[in-house]
């Protein structure tokens, strides 16, 4: 490479913008000659907190404290007769502490038995000062000034604001959780040939999960299945527009291609255009022992006969609210008695353990094969917990989940 390009190529570089890194001051050393001693001093007598009390690989006490409500840390360090640092035990004289009222903090700590050089004086800059010492002899100054004053009480509001509103959030978050799950259904309806359960777990105190029971007379239940687009309250509020769509008109639309239309429709004329939900919707009739269902965009549901053979229950509609066209086909089939339904979410599949594997659809097959002759309510539970076992960090997802079972003949 010529100069010139090497030149070139150099001002290129510096033309880039550095990234600002972090820097902070983390601690100052306060040499004394007994830690335990000045330790207790520290947290007794002035009231600070401990910020660390550990031992480094070669047996050397690292000893931190703090302040109650200031970010500055002073290591106490006690050197070895033989080091350069012990001649500096009880030299340090240049740390600055700052108060709102130094008259009472020197008060306070007077009567702790704290070793002041004189009261609190005001000097012609203004303000207030006086001098402490540590057990060593360290001197520290105790000061504070009306700009000092402001600023340390708008801190402390700031602070009391943040926490204020924080409890509020926390609060409304709560309500919500409260709200959200009063939605999903309270009472099962009735049904002669089916044994069914249904759970959602939220990753947060709010989600975009949904499924429903729904009594959709002539002896039909209908179970239903979603996940909306999105986390938090966003989703939630999604989910609630849907499930007071697909309530609302339940009763009015006997036909679900129509039904599904018409929510469809309503879901995408009154949410962003990138708010989606992928759903599936099935009607059960109790008396025939059939299911129709229409799968918009949704994870397979699972169906296990009884001869331990399995069917995946497809897509045959996409998913609702993203087009403004919408169609969708219906499927219908059959539940033979101790034949197992199972309609889920991915936050079931896609939990995943600390190797960064997933449940995954297999491993829920083998679940439900193993629970195979438990009531629908106990294998929910089963399932959940074999979830949250294999998954036992932090939940990343909701978890939603369906079962339903043909009762065998009595």
């Amino acid at each position: 490479m010529n100069d010139s390009a090497l030149s070139a190529e150099q001002d290129q570089l510096h033309s880039i913008p550095q990234r600002q890194l972090h820097l902070s001051l983390h601690h100052v050393n306060i040499w004394v000659s007994d830690q335990e001693r000045s330790l207790r001093f520290y947290l007794d007598q002035l009231g600070f907190s401990l910020f660390i009390d550990v031992r480094n690989e070669t047996g050397d006490r690292w000893v931190a404290v703090s302040p109650p409500h200031g970010g500055a840390i002073l290591a106490l360090r006690a050197p070895l007769p033989n080091a350069d640092e012990y001649k500096l035990i009880g030299q340090s004289r240049d740390i600055v502490f700052a108060t709102e009222d130094v008259v009472a903090k020197f008060h306070e700590w007077q009567e702790r038995g704290v070793h002041f050089h004189h009261p609190p004086q005001t000097p012609p800059w203004g303000g207030t000062f006086t001098r402490f010492e540590d057990l060593d002899g360290n001197t520290f100054v105790l000061m504070g000034r009306d700009e000092l004053t402001q600023h340390i009480e708008q801190q402390r509001r700031t602070a009391a604001e943040k926490l204020e509103a924080e409890r509020r959030a926390s609060q409304e978050l709560e309500i919500a959780k409260q709200v959200q799950s009063r939605l999903f259904p309270q009472i099962l309806p009735a049904v002669h040939t089916l044994d069914y359960a249904g759970i959602c777990l939220q990753a947060r105190q709010v989600g975009g999960d949904y499924y429903d029971f729904l009594d959709l007379g002539h002896e039909r239940l209908g179970l239903m299945i979603g996940d909306v687009s999105g986390k938090g309250i966003a989703a939630a509020l999604l989910m609630a527009h849907l499930q007071a769509n697909l309530r609302g008109q339940c009763a009015a639309i006997d036909d679900p291609r129509l039904l599904l239309q018409s929510v469809n429709q309503l879901f995408y004329e009154n949410t962003a255009d990138s708010a989606y939900a992928t759903f599936f919707y099935a009607e059960y009739d109790d008396y025939a022992r059939r299911l129709r269902y229409v799968n918009c965009g949704h994870l397979s549901a699972l169906l296990i006969r009884s001869g331990d053979t399995v069917e995946r229950l497809d897509s045959n509609g996409t998913v609702l609210g993203l087009f403004n066209q919408w169609d969708c086909s219906i499927a219908d089939l059959e539940l033979f008695p101790g034949d197992l339904l199972a309609l889920y979410t991915d936050g079931v599949t896609e939990s995943f353990n600390d190797a960064g594997e997933e449940f995954g659809e297999h491993r829920l097959l083998q679940a439900l094969r193993r629970n195979l002759d438990l009531p629908a309510p106990a294998l929910l539970k089963s399932i959940v917990e074999e979830v949250q076992r294999f998954s036992d960090h932090e939940q990343h997802d909701d978890i939603t989940l369906i079962v339903a079972k043909g009762k065998l003949p009595a």
